[in-house]
């Protein structure tokens, strides 16, 4: 079974409907301790600001769940947007810290103010594979999706840097250790790019 983590802070139907569109049924959107302990897989989604999120973890909760779910059984977690940032360590956002699930930290775009960039960075764009994991087989190298986000990762480990993406300089759009996987952009909302990384997280991961 996979649980979409509700903790108000993000697209859940959205996700549902996206995972049920690829043939997988036994997903449901909860914030129950019994299903997300019995969860196969869980996905974190996430739209807001980092402290409000981790203090929403915090009030149902969910953090020791989920930090028993990736780390003590070893199961596939995978956090989008928000839900990405979540499972670093810190973010310049916030003061409280991260899940600590991945080793890196989140800080504010700060484009040159003649470079004609805009924050939070929006929309369509490329995002480069940068390691052969079972969320990215058979992907193409250049893949598009959709994103919004204000915030992006800095990661000092370049084994944990799945995907990039160049927005005010190369920043990582994807990170993972072991069965965690982050994903900064919105695969929910990026047509059939989206579909198909999710549907690696279905059936691979």
């Amino acid at each position: 079974m996979i649980v979409i983590l509700d903790y108000g802070m993000g697209n859940v139907g959205s996700i549902q409907n996206m995972i049920r569109k690829i043939g997988c049924r036994d997903v449901i959107i909860s914030r129950d301790p019994i299903a997300v302990e019995n969860a196969d897989k869980l996905i974190l989604p996430g739209v807001g600001a980092f402290d409000m999120g981790m203090e929403s973890l915090e009030r149902f909760g969910l953090i020791p769940l989920i930090r028993a779910h990736a780390l003590e059984k070893g199961r596939p977690l995978l956090g989008i947007c928000l839900g990405m940032q979540l499972l670093g360590e810190r973010s310049e956002e916030g003061n409280l810290p991260g899940l600590g699930l991945l080793p890196f930290r989140c800080v504010r775009f700060a484009p040159p103010a003649d470079s004609g960039l805009k924050v939070p960075h929006m929309g369509w764009d490329r995002t480069y594979i940068q390691a052969d994991t079972p969320l990215t087989a058979g992907l193409e190298a250049k893949e598009r999706y959709y994103y919004v986000h204000s915030y992006h990762a800095v990661c000092e480990d370049p084994s944990a840097v799945l995907m990039t993406c160049d927005y005010d300089g190369t920043f990582p759009s994807a990170l993972y250790h072991g069965s965690v996987y982050g994903v900064q952009f919105h695969p929910e909302k990026s047509h059939l790019y989206g579909m198909k990384l999710l549907k690696n997280f279905v059936e691979r991961c």
